[in-house]
This record gives structure tokens, sequence and C-alpha cells, in this order.
């Protein structure tokens, strides 16, 4: 194979924003076909950036492509993919995998079938942090995982744009668009864990009280997903996670976090520090310099492309990305029926 030709689905602002101006950079890539349910834009997308097709119809776009990009609301990731994995092409999708564990699972029995490359967009894992991250936890410097705190936290930041804000579109709020990424990122840190028991709550006060808002305006009487989450999931091997996130937390500042207690020390992803201590000291080693070359955007793209050319493994597997769903799809049952879930 040559060159890979790839085609978007969706051109909404993370399409030209991120995927379109990455995959442009590529020798071995040529961007053939756009489409979006909106003619007018995918029309001017592909005039701005010289793309030489567009579609107002998913399956005309197949012929021209061997790979697609699905940049659609969260609804349409499942079947979108299904179809095209069910046509023979490799599919990047951005998150989550799906709205629902049973979609996830249909969409992993699609790409088996069809033997073809299945990539979910959880871009944390290809962050410099998460890397070193990685690194150090495989080399046993922590030891087995423990207790993993999170926090994906915007003090005022609810997305005025979009259907972000959708529930039947995206299928929930705060969690299913931003804590996901770091919940993704914790579990791929520790391994091979299975969530067992999940129990949450999930709020939307202040984003339906007149409040400042950084990202612009929506309709607070209409609001009707979740600005803010806390949960406590437990997982197959005894490890623990006390997890939250939220568009709209009253704190003082913006906080992503992700730390991790091990049996032997704790590592601190973001602040880049791992804390030890043995029979007279306790000690903090910091990270001072992380060696990688590329962003994250380069290196997830770089990812999708090796694994159709050269088959080489997929940082997020399809597999994973649905463990995460299943997260998000308890976090949510849990907090509606005020119960724990057993999973």
């Amino acid at each position: 194979m040559s060159k890979i030709r790839l085609g978007f689905i969706g051109v909404g602002g993370i399409a030209t924003g991120r995927h379109i101006p990455t995959f442009r950079t590529f020798d071995d890539v040529e961007i053939m076909a756009v489409q979006d349910i909106n003619q007018e834009r995918a029309m001017k997308v592909a005039n701005e950036l010289g793309i030489p097709e567009v579609f107002s119809k998913i399956e005309d776009m197949y012929p021209y492509v061997d790979a697609v990009v699905i940049s659609t609301p969260n609804k349409y990731h499942a079947p979108i993919a299904i179809d095209a994995m069910n046509n023979g092409k490799h599919v990047l999708c951005e998150k989550p995998m799906a709205m629902t564990t049973e979609e996830c699972n249909a969409m992993i029995e699609a790409e088996e079938k069809n033997d073809v490359k299945l990539h979910i967009a959880y871009h944390y894992r290809f962050m410099k942090e998460a890397i070193a991250a990685k690194k150090i936890i495989e080399r046993g410097t922590i030891g087995e995982p423990l207790v993993v705190r999170v926090k994906g936290l915007r003090r005022r930041k609810v997305p005025g744009w979009g259907v972000f804000t959708n529930q039947e579109l995206q299928g929930g709020g705060a969690l299913i668009d931003y804590g996901c990424h770091l919940l993704d990122l914790a579990m791929y840190l520790m391994g091979d864990v299975k969530p067992i028991e999940v129990s949450s709550s999930t709020y939307n006060h202040l984003s339906r009280s007149n409040t400042v808002n950084e990202w612009g305006q929506f309709n607070r009487d209409s609001f009707e997903v979740e600005d803010h989450v806390s949960a406590f999931i437990r997982f197959n091997n005894g490890a623990s996670m006390l997890f939250e996130t939220s568009w709209a937390a009253n704190i003082p500042e913006d906080e992503n976090h992700v730390s991790i207690s091990g049996a032997k020390a704790g590592l601190d992803v973001f602040d880049m520090k791992v804390n030890q201590a043995d029979e007279d000291l306790m000690t903090t080693m910091r990270i001072d310099y992380i060696k990688v070359d590329e962003t994250f955007s380069r290196l997830q793209a770089e990812n999708f492309i090796s694994a159709i050319k050269y088959n080489t493994p997929l940082t997020v597997k399809s597999t994973e990305a649905k463990e995460v769903s299943k997260i998000i799809e308890a976090i949510y049952l849990s907090s509606k029926e005020q119960r724990s879930i057993r999973l």
C-alpha cells in the first residue's frame, strides 16, 4: 500500500482544527473526501483545504478511501463506524467510542469480522506526560497500583457551541465529553484492569443558574446534561479510583490531575513527580525533561497510519475503549438510580 486515502465524516471544529491539519503533514496520506450533514460547510472546508471530493451520503465516499475519520456527535459514532468497517474501511473514531456498551460490542464485532483497524481518539495517551508515566510504571518504580485519583475540572467552561449540551446527540455532558479522557488515561496507566463496581452522583445546578461562563452562551432553562460528576470505582485487582470531573466547578482554577498510589511509590502524572519512602527517608523525584519530539496529535495519527500499513499495535485498543464506556454508562445509571452498580 503506497498512500492511505483518507475521508472525513463530520467536519466540525475537531476535524478542521486537529485531524485534517495533522494528517495533511503525512507524505503517505492523501486526504480524498469530506462529508457532513451540513453540505455548505463541507463544501467550504473542501474548497479552503483543497480536498477533491465532497459527498452528501457517506456510502458514496467509500470507493474513494481506505480509511475514515469520524468526528460526528456521539450518537452516530457506532452506526457510522460499523457501516464503514462493514465496507472494509479502517476507522479512527472520536471519543467516546459509543453511547452504550452494547454499541461498543457491535463495533468490536465489525472490527474483527472485517479485519480492519478501529482506533478511538483518546489522545491523552499520546501526551508526553502520559508517555513518561507509562514508562515509569512499566519499570516497576511504583509497584502495583492501589488507589488512583482523577480530576478533570474546569471552573466555568460549559461549551456554548455545537451540540455539547444536547442529551440526545451526546448522551451526557462533562463526563462523556471531557472527563472520559482522564478516565481513559488513568485506566491505561493502571494496566489490565476491569471495573467491577461504580457508585456516583451527577449534578447540573451551577449551569442552570445565571452565572458567568467563559465558553459562550447556552440555554440555561433547557440545560439537560450534567456539568459535574463524582464517582468511586472498584476494579477486579482490588484497586480503586476516586474520580471527579466538571465543566462548571466552584474552584480557584482549572485542574487536570491523575495520581496513582502504588505499593512501592506514588506517581503524579501532570506534575511529573514520584513520591517514595523507606525506613529513614521520604523523597520526591521530579521529572525535569521528557524527550518526546512530536505533538500528541501527530503521534495519534502516526499510530493509526502505522497500524494500517504495517499492522503495528494500536495504542488505544477498541476493547480498552469499551471499558471506559462501560464505566461512563454505569456512572449515569448509578446517579439516576441512587445505588451502586455491579458490572
